[in-house]
């Protein structure tokens, strides 16, 4: 008789990485698939499925490799028990990332063999994951100056603003690239694939608290320019003065005003930041630099609000100066640019540059989300 195996999971969004383990968990033995009750994925992410456990039920049961599919009757992380005890497969299988203490546990008591895959994608496939299909249609944030002001060490120095733009996911963005993909992410485990119609400043809050923690008085944060920058659309100018959360916050959306930025800026690629980047090593906290770059980001603003693209460049410069006087591991020693005006978007140390050098040949356009 064929052995047999058991996999759990909500599989929210199937995609090539579910066909992918689905296809190796099968090589074990006739697949049956324990699927996640909308109550519970609501109940372990927070949040409903983009699909519901009807149309993921029937998905499942239509790929070649399952012979059979069903809606767990329990709830929470151990949801496919009472399934998993009565069917008592020879195989448990799970990704790295789905493998818990609890689930080893539970088929020693069963005497079910527990095999833990490594997620691989597809040979010639991207790697993919729900998360990621979630934040595809979401905006992404670029920091056009003051990247650091957001940061009390620094705004408690001098007080100071940011500018960031909000832009549509016209381009598939590298993941570690200074516009604030780990916020995205956070975004997309909240609320899938669309920003919901909540008041924008206080979308940023919820991002902002759900990505940090209730601590916020702790050193190590995620500036908030990254939320902000993503729920707010056109471009926001935030006024930082020793605090987590800004002041103020300027949002400025007149159509005019985005079409210029769209004309007048583009990303370049570098490459993606490297595993263990620290831009602060090695930094330089003092009030003259903080207020060098205030200056800076001040400049800036009086380039968009002139629509002066001469000063706009120039302005990119002094906040390129600014930052790498402030922390110079942003820019890796053997980063080699050929462009007149640029500055990073974000802490550096990899991704894009933010340029006014809109016929490079590697240059990206933007399109401002409205």
């Amino acid at each position: 008789m064929k052995k047999t195996a058991f996999v759990s999971g909500c599989f929210d969004l199937l995609h090539s990485g579910h066909v992918a383990f689905l296809r190796s968990a099968a090589e074990y033995g006739k697949l049956h698939v324990a699927v996640a009750s909308d109550a519970t994925v609501l109940q372990l992410k927070g949040r409903a499925p983009a699909n519901g456990e009807a149309e993921r039920l029937f998905m499942l049961r239509n790929v070649g490799c399952v012979h059979n599919a069903f809606v767990s009757s329990g709830v929470g992380m151990l949801d496919f028990e009472a399934e998993l005890r009565e069917l008592k497969p020879d195989y448990f299988i799970v990704n790295h990332d789905g493998h818990t203490a609890a689930k080893a546990t539970l088929c020693i008591e069963l005497g079910i063999a527990y095999v833990v895959l490594k997620r691989e994608p597809e040979p010639g496939l991207p790697p993919r994951n729900s998360t990621q299909l979630r934040a595809q249609r979401l905006p992404w944030r670029v920091e056009l100056a003051g990247a650091w002001l957001d940061q009390p060490f620094v705004s408690s120095l001098h007080a100071g603003c940011v500018l960031c733009l909000c832009i549509e996911p016209t381009h598939e963005f590298m993941p570690r690239s200074g516009m604030a993909g780990s916020t995205r992410n956070s975004l997309a485990e909240l609320f899938g694939t669309e920003l919901p119609p909540i008041e924008p400043v206080q979308l940023a809050k919820l991002a902002f608290r759900y990505e940090n923690g209730v601590d916020l008085a702790r050193g190590d944060i995620s500036g908030a320019q990254d939320a902000i920058g993503l729920c707010m659309p056109g471009i926001t100018r935030q006024h930082y003065d020793g605090m987590c959360w800004p002041s103020k916050i300027e949002c400025v959306t007149d159509e005019k005003t985005l079409l210029w930025l769209e004309k007048n800026l583009a990303l370049v690629p570098t490459f993606e930041r490297p595993q263990g980047y620290d831009p602060r090593a090695g930094m330089q906290p003092t009030a003259e630099h903080a207020a060098a770059l205030a200056e800076a980001v001040e400049m800036t603003w009086q380039a968009i609000l002139d629509k002066d693209a001469a000063l706009l460049g120039e302005s990119l410069n002094a906040n390129r100066a600014a930052q790498q006087a402030l922390l110079p591991a942003m820019f890796p020693p053997d980063l080699q640019v050929n462009l007149p005006a640029w500055k990073f978007s974000g802490a550096g140390g990899g991704g894009y540059l933010v340029t006014t050098d809109t016929q490079h040949e590697t240059a990206l356009s933007i399109k401002m989300r409205r």
